[in-house]
């Protein structure tokens, strides 16, 4: 087998191909560190060679001139005629077998052996002619004679001085053991040349042995430093090496191949190395429509093949390799150099798989959910069957990653990623585009049956509790479903479809799916037309100010007033400020308007008497920003307001903002003397640390609390007692929002509450109107209903009464939850129990309260369920207004309070005061 060229480089080389030992030290080769030894020999040989012709001339001449001479001089010698005859014949057969075409065809090495018979063969011969064929004396020999032998000898000694030693040794040898012992003395002469030629001879070729020594030692440190360059490459784990021979096995094993192949070095040696890889023998190269296989069978190079290698493991190398052949272009194999491409060939499938799938949940993501949709979409035609789209939102998650941070929110998205995925199970696919939204893909179901059902049973999975880090959680999901039934809507209208759908869903109540409708897009296109005009409306002077009056408990003096914006477009058109306060904020105009209502309040504030404060909302979005300190100081030194009649409205968004600049905006207010007050306090999370963290000055106890809170067995007293008497002991004033009955108010002021704010002392009203009121140095009179009592409906539905075993047709006037005003042709006795049979709603035993003049006042005997009746009309009240409300029949609706009112309703909320 023949020796790496690898291992060469640290092993001394014991031959040179197709040499033995002889012909070896007949060459000159010193043992060399070299893997070109056998090159420089034959160019040796061949130098040798291409000198025999002219050394077989000199030789022949010589030969002539000593026939010639003996013959003429008529030597009585018989071996001066006859070794030169025979002289002339050896040279003549020597040089007749040199020039044959066979012996020219011989390898270099082969027609040195010749030469070296030759050498021998003639060095002998011309000894002999010397020492016994020369006649004696010292005239015996012409000059020309002496001249022809010494120019044949020194031809013949610059000839081998630069070949192999041996020759130039064997052939002096052979003439100087018959010059030794010859009588003839003239010898003398020729033996002194001769060995003078020798002389010179050793000493060029000493000269030359140092140099080629110093070369060899410059040779053999260079191949130390490769061996070192080797090893520390395949040490550093970038790369290894590799070598076949010509019939494609192993002669050359990197460590580390045989470490990914889990076998030794040694073990692999003479292993076919297309063995070692796949079954395809390789990937395809680069630019290269060819595998490794061929380029091994073609004998080509190659560069950067990734393959596989045959293991346990998946393990991939990158080969590069050069084909070597030698100076006849016989193949002498390949070598080359490889690189482990596992690592980077995993980095790679992570990083694809990153790139299509959510890193937290393991889901798809949008790209590939998006990939997922237009295959859906393709499919129909052969399917015959459209495809269905969820859009599916988390409601109050947000909530979850404020209070409880976000690693509980990252645990929170994986276990809701679950079950979603339990629930769509194999009829779809479910992905996360982002945050809390995720997305939920139907090929070939367009049934809005089997959709609604699925999404109703989607939503209570995920509304079930969740258990992390100790924490019960509890959130809700709002879905947006849109159908394709043709492979030729797009995409991106499908989706479009289902958000308009997911936000009719949120907007609805959360908690509860909406199929997509047409209608919705003229609700979207409305809403685009309400943000435009939204923008334009503080220039258009648009927007104006309500300001509802603040009221001390014990005085009835107003204290302050509440500053509220309405919006009335160019139109006539009220918009409700919930509405337009909400998408406000979401398009970003927030801030605008309020820097609107701040600088206009303070500049009405500023024409008022000094004893009135002035309130102000700030939205949380506002609130956060960094300019918000500025503005209000500007708008304070715009109107020359003092600060502490300015009172800011937070409400708890503010605190669970994560903007840093948060508890910096409340330092620099209360640093300048702005007042503060909580809003809504109660019907958030209504953590005791917002109190701790904010120097608040008042807290608004929510409306919620407020009404009713006198009636008989209500529980909003002791929370109402609770707040106040905190408020209290932290030295903060108390607001009750949303009074309208005497018996709520005077709960109020038993309880101790500071101020009181509702319709029982006066509605939002015009800047007029709130500047005389802040003037006026009398107490605001308190008007309202005594007590509470339930909403009545107006409608016109007939119903049976049944009465004394007598059953007659009524018509239901106008109703409540308890009760309902009845018209009758028949009268009935105060008292009497009476069944009255609503049609196609319910049964109610009921006692009769009074009546007169054909009318009958009735009170249920148990709640009834207003829902039940469809759409019904909100019944006149003194001091009120008629609004309508719908109650809701929506499945899955999460409010409790079912009803819709309109803008007039509005204006009576917490969210209508804004």
């Amino acid at each position: 087998m023949r020796k790496s060229r690898f291992a060469a480089i640290s092993e001394p080389a014991a031959g040179v191909r197709d040499l033995n030992y002889v012909d070896v030290f007949l060459f000159d080769l010193r043992p060399a560190r070299q893997p070109d030894d056998e090159r420089i020999a034959n160019e040796r040989i061949r130098g040798l060679s291409n000198t025999g012709p002219y050394l077989l001339a000199s030789h022949l001449i010589c030969a002539i001139v000593l026939a010639i001479h003996a013959f003429r001089s008529g030597s009585d010698n018989p071996l001066a005629v006859t070794l030169p005859l025979l002289g002339v014949v050896v040279l003549a057969a020597l040089s007749t077998l040199l020039n044959r075409r066979r012996t020219k065809q011989m390898r270099p090495h082969q027609v040195v052996r010749l030469w070296g018979a030759f050498t021998v063969s003639i060095g002998a011969l011309w000894g002999m002619v010397i020492a016994y064929g020369l006649p004696a004396g010292a005239d015996a020999v012409p000059p020309i004679i002496s001249a022809s032998l010494l120019g044949a000898f020194c031809l013949t000694v610059a000839a081998f001085v630069s070949v192999p030693s041996l020759l130039l040794i064997s052939y002096a040898a052979a003439v100087a053991s018959f010059l030794l012992f010859s009588p003839n003395p003239q010898i003398l002469g020729l033996l002194a040349a001769f060995g003078g030629c020798l002389l010179g001879a050793s000493i060029f070729s000493a000269r030359g042995a140092l140099i080629a020594a110093g070369r060899q030692l410059a040779n053999e440190y260079q191949a130390q430093k490769a061996a070192r360059f080797v090893a520390e490459f395949e040490q550093s784990g970038r790369g290894w090496f590799w070598e076949t021979d010509a019939n494609g096995a192993l002669t050359y094993v990197s460590t580390q191949l045989a470490d990914d192949l889990k076998s030794n070095a040694s073990d692999l040696i003479g292993t076919q190395f297309v063995d070692l890889l796949g079954v395809d023998a390789g990937s395809r190269a680069a630019d290269s429509e060819c595998t490794l296989g061929f380029y091994l069978s073609a004998r080509v190079p190659f560069a950067d093949a990734t393959v596989k290698a045959k293991a346990q493991d998946d393990i991939w190398w990158s080969l590069s390799g050069t084909a070597h052949f030698d100076d006849y272009g016989r193949f002498l194999g390949f070598s080359g150099i490889g690189t482990d491409l596992t690592e980077q060939r995993l980095a790679e499938a992570e990083i694809n798989r990153l790139a299509r799938y959510d890193a937290l949940t393991g889901l798809p993501n949008r790209t590939l959910m998006r990939t997922t949709l237009e295959d859906a979409l393709n499919g129909i035609e052969k399917q015959k069957k459209g495809c269905a789209l969820y859009l599916i939102d988390l409601d109050r998650f947000k909530n979850v990653n404020d209070t409880l941070g976000h690693p509980v929110g990252d645990s929170l998205l994986k276990q809701v990623a679950g079950r979603l995925t339990s629930v769509v199970g194999k009829d779809g696919q479910v992905g996360r585009l982002g945050g809390d939204e995720f997305q939920a893909i139907f090929p070939a179901i367009d049934s809005e049956q089997y959709l609604g059902t699925l999404a109703k049973r989607l939503i209570e999975q995920v509304s079930q509790p969740y258990q992390i880090d100790g924490h019960t959680i509890s959130i809700g999901a709002s879905v947006g479903i849109s159908i394709a039934r043709s492979q030729y809507q797009c995409a991106d209208a499908l989706i479009r479809d289902a958000d308009l759908a997911l936000y009719a869903a949120k907007d609805d109540g959360r908690g509860t799916f909406k199929l997509f409708s047409p209608d919705m897009h003229s609700d979207a296109q409305e809403r685009q037309g309400l943000e435009r005009d939204l923008r334009v409306a503080i220039e258009r002077g648009e927007l104006k100010l309500l300001y509802q009056p603040v009221v001390n408990t014990v005085t009835e003096e107003v204290v302050g007033f509440e500053a509220l914006v309405r919006w009335v477009r160019s139109n006539g058109q009220a918009i409700p400020t919930e509405q337009f306060i909400s998408l406000a904020e979401e398009c970003g105009l927030i801030i605008a308007i309020g820097e609107w209502v701040v600088r206009t309040a303070c500049m009405e504030a500023a024409k008022w008497p000094s004893q009135i404060r002035m309130a102000v909302n700030i939205s949380p979005i506002q609130f956060a920003s960094p300019g918000l300190v500025a503005t209000v100081m500007s708008a304070l030194a715009a109107a020359e307001l003092e600060p502490e009649r300015l009172e800011l409205e937070i409400t708890e968004g503010v605190f669970l903002s994560e903007e840093a600049n948060v508890d910096e905006t409340f330092r620099r207010l209360k640093a300048a003397g702005v007042r503060l007050a909580l809003d809504d306090f109660g019907t958030g999370y209504s953590s005791l640390g917002y109190l701790k963290r904010a120097p608040l000055n008042k807290i608004k106890i929510d409306q919620s609390f407020v009404r009713g809170a006198a009636a008989t067995g209500s529980t909003s007293e002791a929370i109402l007692r609770s707040i106040i008497s905190l408020a209290q002991s932290l030295k903060m004033d108390t607001t009750a929002e949303g009074v309208e009955t005497h018996d709520d108010l005077r709960l109020i002021r038993q309880l101790g509450c500071s101020q009181v704010q509702g319709y029982i002392f006066g509605k939002p009203m015009e800047v007029e109107e709130a500047r005389a009121l802040a003037c006026s140095v009398e107490a605001v009179a308190a008007k309202g209903f005594e007590n509470a009592r339930a909403p009545r409906y107006s409608l016109i539905r007939t119903a049976n009464a049944q009465w004394n075993g007598m059953t007659f047709p009524v018509r239901i006037r106008n109703i409540a939850i308890g009760g309902a005003l009845l018209e009758s042709s028949r009268e009935l006795p105060d008292g009497a129990q009476i069944q009255l049979d609503i049609l196609d709603c319910a049964v109610l035993g009921a006692d009769v309260r009074w009546s007169r003049n054909g009318k009958v006042g009735v009170r249920f005997d148990r709640p009834f369920d207003l829902r039940a009746l469809g759409p019904v009309q909100r019944a006149k009240e003194p001091g009120r207004s008629v609004s309508a409300a719908t109650p809701t029949t929506q499945p899955g609706a999460a409010s409790a309070e079912q009803t819709r009112f309109t803008p007039a309703d509005l204006n009576r909320s917490s969210a209508g005061r804004r």
